[in-house]
């Protein structure tokens, strides 16, 4: 008789853990629905019209690896490239740098922490907006706000946004500008290393800047890590800030033509919907190489807990 009550049990347990599977699977059919529907089925379809000639109006055209082989000779794809590699390697590490040092300053205690670390977060939310974008271009451009600040000084300014040598620069300062969400992250990092140790450290004698480069670096280092491979990810796919400060066009003379740009222009503007598709997953092997890269690194200079 016990075992048919044994039995009874697990028939039992093994029916509502079946149910509970159902219900679960239930909960997250959405997510499926997103993950094939919106994310994979994309993907795939936007890789066999990699090896198509596709125009948007036309069915698409089987065209083998004309679209790839075709990318050795893009005069415009190199550089775009060019500008994307300078954009990323110059602006995320200021922007990091800035966001440390601020992060810095809060962590000392400032009166309305809370406060002072929403203001620096604003513009991390309306950085990469259109309205953003057309106020930074209104402000370097020939009459904008910053040759105004340099002429109440005496210096002749610029159209920022208007010689190739410096519109770049722009973009660079505007993605500098967006450090406060890599901060808040350094700050909540910054709140997580005992002061027990700054403590042992100032009896030792060590002075702020060895605390600082012996302590708060190492510890900080999984932090630091984390918000290099999302910038460098969010540095990759910018532009729109490239696209409403050259118009569209990645001027002047191709100084901000972007990767993304270059492939939204060949794909909306030319409908060479196969030769944008090729890019796409160009740019996403690009993304998949610095982060494998920086994983790779990692072991040399993140140091964790265990």
């Amino acid at each position: 008789m016990s075992s048919i009550n044994e039995l009874r049990r697990l028939r039992g347990s093994q029916r509502g853990a079946r149910q509970q599977n159902k219900a679960a699977f239930f909960f997250l059919l959405p997510w499926f629905i997103g993950l094939f529907g919106i994310t994979l089925g994309p993907m795939l379809a936007s890789l066999y019209l990699s090896f198509t000639k596709y125009n948007l109006l036309q069915p698409p055209q089987f065209s083998g690896l004309d679209n790839w082989t075709r990318m050795l000779s893009d005069e415009r794809l190199h550089k775009s490239l060019q500008v994307t590699f300078s954009y990323v390697l110059v602006s995320v590490p200021l922007q990091l740098a800035m966001a440390l040092g601020l992060a810095l300053l809060l962590d000392r205690g400032v009166r309305g922490l809370a406060f002072y670390r929403s203001v620096f977060y604003l513009p991390s939310l309306i950085g990469g907006s259109v309205a953003i974008a057309v106020l930074w271009r209104a402000m370097f451009g020939t009459n904008g706000l910053v040759n105004e600040a340099l002429a109440l000084v005496g210096v002749q300014g610029q159209g920022w946004i208007s010689e190739p040598g410096t519109a770049l620069s722009t973009l660079v300062v505007l993605n500098v500008w967006t450090f406060g969400s890599p901060m808040v992250i350094f700050l909540a990092g910054l709140r997580q290393i005992p002061t027990s140790l700054f403590e042992a450290a100032s009896v030792d004698g060590a002075k702020h800047w060895r605390q600082f480069r012996s302590i708060t670096i190492p510890l900080l280092t999984p932090i630091i890590f984390f918000n290099l491979v999302l910038q460098i990810i969010h540095a990759f796919q910018t532009f729109t800030q490239a696209f409403v400060v050259s118009g569209g066009t990645g001027g002047p003379a191709d100084s901000t033509l972007f990767f993304s740009l270059y492939l939204y222009q060949r794909g909306f503007g030319h409908f060479d919907m196969g030769y944008a598709s090729a890019l796409a997953w160009v740019l996403l092997l690009i993304v998949a190489a610095f982060t494998a890269v920086n994983f790779w690194a990692s072991k040399y200079w993140v140091f964790y807990d265990d």
